[in-house]
């Protein structure tokens, strides 16, 4: 069978544009802010955008996803198709070729065993992979030669650009993380802080949760690139002093996410030192429902694990009433204007895969309320609901920021209206999106009762995506308190649909089946409770040259080809 849909068909082709910079290190230095500090620059060990991103700039994948979500070849000789052979005619494997000559920034040759290494590391039944799900369905990786890998799927894959594509999915060099497989892999703290890659960047010192200082891989594949000789790349603080850094005084060239309300943002913009920057994908802002019990009063080790089901958030109805009273779009009026649509999807784009569900956007707290009536959670003499002698109580955590606060407060302040008693707590990016499993502030630990946070997924294709809410992909003590799947939903006929996707082909049923799967989690469990589609927004100074905003893979996808102006 000769399939031939917008997954399988000719990659398209890419041009960089053409170089301002004529050898590399010519322009010196330039400073990137992200403000929520990386903790590891080992993207299988987290899951945080801020660790992925960071450690772009070292390890690479065999292909990317450029801005407009087409499919490139980076340390591949070109994306594998049906048209070139790449993928076979049955659709059970995928064959990548590596370009000639790479190397790695030790001077040491890239190779299969590099590429077959990464996944048996990912793979490995006694580790915790923070991106399994890219792997989904792979039987096995084989070095054919030196410079060709094959992919074979347990069945049929009409997307096989799960392993290796994407900033999520990089090589990682097989002699430095060879002694770091399964539950070794986190104390590998040499490799973890200091991979070596192919990228454009090495790293030269790493403070975990501060600063990394970088310098041009010398043995980078374009003698001409990075026109940077060193880059620093800073975390910590907010928001707002990341966008002040950039626009106001000119003292980084590129701040990531300025998740800032729209009058603050336009009025650093005023100051003429450097420019915002904007694009829509995939980024979702929702409410994550722990379907476990996380009260300390549990051995550790059993805390927000399947053994015990969530008190109170495995009531349907109560889910669905904390959603229901939510006011999404002044939540986009307060947080980011123009640069956000209230939603109630999970997988907001592309339009093939978005739902037309709008349920959640007309909020009704009278409706909440008599759900909860219908639940049996009676109003006490305080106002906060008891049901069988315990109070209608959550602890609700996010990271801190000043949009997430002040959604923070007004969804408190909506629940307070239906009877329930909330308490928030925001604890610092850095240590929330981190993957460090002895911390019980990450927000794969998960020990509260509701989590807000957003994230988004490689490219066009959300299969990977979705296939995270599997029941397996749940953090637990056996899996180092890596996965994916953070609220711990576990239903059988959702992992069925799953694998119903994995195999279907044709791109309008595809559509069919990504649709119910976003609408098991939201519209018809309530587990994931959407708020904003959020734009992406960024900033760079006037003088960097190159940024080209991806909304579809790492933001810091071409920094090879970033330069100064002049």
């Amino acid at each position: 069978m000769r399939m031939k849909t917008a997954l399988l068909g000719a990659a398209a082709s890419f041009a960089l544009a053409p170089s301002a910079f004529a050898e590399r290190g010519a322009d010196g230095q330039v400073n990137i802010i992200y403000w929520q500090a990386p903790s590891i620059l080992n993207p299988y060990l987290s899951s945080g955008t801020k660790d992925i991103e960071s450690a772009s700039l070292v390890i690479e994948p065999l292909g990317r996803y450029d801005e407009k979500g087409n499919l490139v070849p980076y340390l591949a000789a070109e994306i594998p198709t049906l048209d070139n052979g790449g993928v076979s005619e049955d659709l059970t494997t995928v064959t990548w070729k590596l370009k000639e000559g790479l190397v790695w920034s030790d001077g040491s040759p890239v190779t299969s065993a590099d590429v077959v290494f990464t996944a048996e590391y990912c793979m490995h039944p006694e580790g915790g992979c923070a991106q399994l799900a890219k792997f989904a369905g792979v039987d096995k990786v084989e070095a054919i030669d030196d410079l060709t890998v094959k992919v074979t799927f347990s069945e049929p894959k009409p997307n096989p650009y799960g392993p290796f594509m994407g900033g999520q999915s990089p090589i990682i060099q097989k002699a430095q993380f060879e002694n770091c497989l399964g539950a070794k892999a986190p104390e590998c703290t040499d490799a973890n802080f200091g991979p070596i890659g192919t990228g454009p960047f090495s790293v030269v010192e790493f403070k975990p949760n501060d600063v990394i200082q970088m310098e041009a891989n010398p043995n980078y594949r374009d003698p001409d690139k990075p026109a940077f000789a060193t880059l620093t790349f800073k975390g910590g603080g907010d928001a707002a002093a990341a966008g002040r850094a950039v626009l106001e005084t000119g003292e980084f060239d590129y701040a990531w996410n300025l998740q800032l309300a729209p009058d603050v943002l336009a009025g650093m913009a005023a100051a003429g030192k450097g420019q915002a920057i904007s694009a829509f994908g995939t980024l979702v802002e929702r409410i994550e429902m722990n379907m476990t019990d996380p009260s300390p009063d549990l051995p550790e080790g059993e805390r927000a694990t399947a053994k015990h089901p969530h008190p109170i958030l495995s009531d349907l109805n109560v889910r669905k009433a904390l959603s229901m009273a939510i006011d999404r779009e002044l939540l986009v009026e307060i947080g980011y204007g123009q640069a956000g649509r209230p939603t109630c999807n999970l997988v907001p784009a592309p339009e093939l895969y978005a739902s037309d569900n709008t349920d959640c956007l007309t909020q009704d707290i009278e409706g909440a309320k008599a759900l909860l009536d219908e639940a049996g959670w009676v109003p006490g003499a305080d106002g906060v609901r008891e049901k069988d002698g315990m109070r209608l109580k959550l602890l609700y955590q996010t990271s801190t920021n000043a949009v997430r606060q002040d959604f923070q407060a007004l969804i408190k302040q909506w629940w307070s209206e239906i009877g329930v008693e909330t308490e928030l707590k925001n604890i610092d990016a850095s240590v929330f999106f981190g993957g460090d499993p002895g911390s019980p502030d990450t927000f794969q630990k998960f020990y509260s009762d509701v989590e807000m946070y957003a994230n988004n997924f490689d490219g066009t294709d959300p299969e990977p995506y979705l296939a995270q809410l599997a029941c397996d992909k749940a953090p637990r003590p056996e899996t180092q308190w890596q996965g994916e799947n953070i609220n711990r939903y576990c239903d059988p006929e959702y992992d069925a649909l799953l694998a119903e996707l994995a195999k279907t082909g044709e791109l309008e049923k595809r559509g069919e089946i990504a649709k119910k799967l976003n609408e098991m989690l939201t519209k018809d469990s309530y587990t994931i409770v959407p708020l904003v589609d959020r734009g992406r927004v960024s900033a760079h100074s006037n003088t960097l040259g190159g940024v080209v905003l991806n909304t579809w893979d790492s933001e810091l996808w071409n920094a090879a080809d970033w330069f100064r102006i002049k």
